[in-house]
């Protein structure tokens, strides 16, 4: 195959989806929309190829290394390449009003494997394809509530594991620096998904511009760095 091949996880809908959709316009694009239920993301993709665009699904739920080793296997026997990897997929389990000090365990230790653990096992199941073509992207969907410069009160645990998912972006890039793999996290802002709600101020289409410009950067662009709307923002 001939095309960059992009994987894109939580695929199957909200800014994923669209993320797809974006990344599947880019000329010589091959998207794998990743979703933990096989057989929405496979509705998903369906949605994609019936407007032209080249999407095909696989399942992956990145709580589980099994199934990242699956898909790692999948990947590799088919396509022999992964170009792109935008570690979209996340959860927000905080209850409503919560507070460190009456917080539960389970809620972190949830959210931490999403939105933490998850990024790191395909980070290392995936990256030695890139390293086969000296070329690689990886884009961590992250979020202002993780911006040390900003932190306040409210969803402690989803709030704590988008500053730990920036500080693997930043140490991520540090090592692959040279490499030809660009590392970097991005604020898609508030966004009218299901996490976001239907109150949110921002489109899908402008929560995923920035993941998209991110993983299509040129070879001199941008690593380690945090980003919205295309500018770099305070960690």
């Amino acid at each position: 195959m001939n095309k960059r091949v992009a994987v894109v996880t939580g695929g199957n809908r909200g800014i994923g989806f669209e993320i797809c959709r974006q990344l599947a316009k880019v000329g010589g694009m091959h998207v794998v929309l990743a979703a933990r239920d096989g057989k929405k993301g496979e509705t998903a993709a369906q949605k994609l190829r019936d407007e032209g665009l080249d999407v095909e699904s696989h399942a992956l739920d990145v709580t589980s290394e099994a199934s990242i080793r699956s898909f790692t296997g999948w990947l590799t026997g088919g396509h022999r390449r992964c170009d792109i990897l935008v570690n979209n997929a996340g959860v927000m389990l905080d209850p409503r009003g919560s507070r460190v000090l009456d917080s539960k365990l389970v809620t972190w230790r949830d959210t931490l494997e999403t939105n933490l653990i998850g990024p790191l096992l395909l980070a290392q199941a995936l990256v030695p394809l890139m390293k086969r073509n000296g070329y690689g992207r990886i884009v961590n969907v992250s979020s202002g509530q993780g911006q040390l410069s900003d932190m306040g009160v409210g969803t402690p645990a989803y709030r704590v594991s988008k500053t730990a998912l920036n500080a693997l972006t930043r140490t991520l890039a540090a090592e692959l620096k040279g490499s030809g793999i660009l590392v970097n996290s991005m604020c898609p802002g508030w966004v009218r998904t299901d996490m976001g709600g239907a109150g949110a101020p921002r489109t899908v289409e402008q929560g995923a511009d920035t993941a998209v410009w991110l993983a299509t950067l040129p070879d001199d662009g941008p690593s380690g760095g945090f980003f919205r709307d295309r500018r770099p923002i305070p960690w």
